[in-house]
């Protein structure tokens, strides 16, 4: 009886045994679908921090390419004003005032030509200098807004400083006072003409 009783313990002590074991099979196999699931959270998250973060840089290079695009705004403000002072001192010696205009529209007439009428060596250097800064500006973006006589006002680009009365349709530019900027597309200066309004 002993025996039996022995044997009898040892079987449910094996039983228990292998229930132990199954249950540590099963907790093992949750343990790790728990770490796999864990582990595919935290890649999840990895890839979209780093999603994020590549995100970022592109929005931080593109943000830097604009400080520097318009770092010096404030710089070419002040050479527009330069090259304003040229168009004064050309005018002053009875020349058209941008004679660069001129050699644009009669595109046959070499830059070198255009500047060699100025009756004093001084004028053409007068002319070259206001060339060369005007060069250089367009090399950094500076782009002029072409303003004609006739076409209508645009607020967007062009600042109505005088209406005139005048037999030309309501709304149309008159004269030019003063000449508008863009840089890389912004406005910096807007043109500052004469507009017309009808005759009562």
């Amino acid at each position: 009886m002993v025996e039996e009783n022995i044997q009898k313990n040892n079987k449910e002590e094996n039983k228990k045994e292998d229930t132990q074991k199954e249950q540590r099979e099963i907790e093992g196999i949750d343990g790790l679908s728990k770490c796999q699931k864990e582990r595919d959270e935290y890649l999840d998250g990895w890839k979209r921090a780093k999603a994020d973060l590549i995100n970022y840089k592109k929005d931080e290079a593109k943000r830097f390419e604009k400080i520097v695009m318009f770092s010096n705004e404030s710089l070419i403000r002040e050479l527009i004003n330069i090259l304003d002072s040229f168009d004064l001192a050309l005018a002053a010696l009875g020349r058209p005032q941008n004679d660069a205009e001129h050699t644009q529209n009669n595109a046959e007439i070499p830059r070198e030509s255009a500047s060699s009428h100025y009756a004093a060596p001084y004028e053409k250097g007068l002319y070259l200098i206001r060339q060369q800064l005007e060069d250089i500006l367009k090399r950094v973006g500076l782009e002029r807004i072409i303003v004609s006589v006739g076409q209508p006002f645009d607020p967007g680009l062009q600042e109505a400083i005088a209406s005139i009365e005048s037999d030309k349709p309501s709304g149309t530019i008159i004269e030019e006072v003063e000449k508008g900027y863009l840089l890389n597309g912004k406005l910096i200066r807007p043109a500052r003409v004469k507009v017309a309004k009808q005759n009562h």
